[in-house]
């Protein structure tokens, strides 16, 4: 029995590194698992789309399919936008099974990503003293979806022993810079900030922006391509492809 096709939905940016870094991401799932058709595809902004890739794998001759949500936050691309498309590749497709997984989220095990990021910063700025840290992510009018990234902040925060604060590149305060400025008013003047994002694109370049003219000393790249967030997405496609077996 062929294994169920696994296509790692991204939201997708005009800007070309975020591809690339989805691509890049995408590769390390398929050395990981080299037995399984491994697909990428963009809600919006970047091809391939949702439908193109579904398309071409029914010419392939799969007939069940795993999405995996490449989202940080369960907001509102995962509630809208994910639903819809899957629906419309249904309807295109009656006979092709499709099961949407929970989104990638905010694993533990990132934590360590997140480490190997700052590290890389720090080093390219020469830091060696930090006395405290903000995490900024993208924002949502949610709020459950915000109160994740504090509570990885939390997290994070106790692991190093320092002070943290969750900070929003959009639709939620407080903004990265003001996240800095807020710690600089309490006399700290070694503060780095990390990019709690999966890809390069605007928003996470406007967020360093901000933060290195409020007075941060090193921002992080995002996560990126790397084995835990690999490790991640092959750990929901197992679920997904176990709620496809028929009971």
């Amino acid at each position: 029995m062929t294994a169920p096709a696994l296509v790692a939905l991204a939201h997708g940016s005009r800007d070309p590194r975020s591809a690339e870094t989805i691509g890049a991401l995408v590769d390390e799932v398929r050395a990981t698992r080299p037995d399984l058709r491994i697909e990428k595809a963009f809600l919006e902004l970047a091809k391939p789309s949702f439908q193109t890739v579904v398309d071409r794998l029914v010419r392939a001759g799969h007939d069940e399919i795993v999405v995996v949500p490449l989202l940080l936050t369960e907001a509102y691309h995962a509630k809208v936008d994910v639903p819809a498309v899957i629906a419309a590749a249904t309807e295109r497709h009656p006979d092709l099974k499709i099961r949407a997984t929970k989104v990638l989220g905010l694993e533990t095990s990132f934590l360590e990503v997140l480490d190997v990021r700052m590290r890389e910063a720090l080093q390219r700025s020469r830091v060696r003293e930090l006395d405290a840290l903000v995490l900024v992510a993208a924002g949502s009018s949610d709020a459950l979806a915000n109160q994740s990234v504090a509570r990885m902040a939390r997290l994070w925060g106790a692991h190093h022993k320092l002070p943290v604060t969750a900070a929003f590149a959009s639709a939620a305060p407080p903004a990265a810079g003001e996240a800095v400025r807020a710690f600089r008013a309490e006399g700290r003047r070694h503060i780095a900030v990390a990019s709690l994002f999966l890809a390069p694109g605007f928003l996470p370049d406007r967020a360093a922006e901000l933060s290195l003219e409020a007075g941060a000393i090193a921002v992080s790249e995002p996560l990126g391509a790397h084995p835990e967030i690999a490790r991640a997405v092959l750990a929901r496609y197992a679920v997904g492809a176990v709620e496809l077996v028929p009971v």
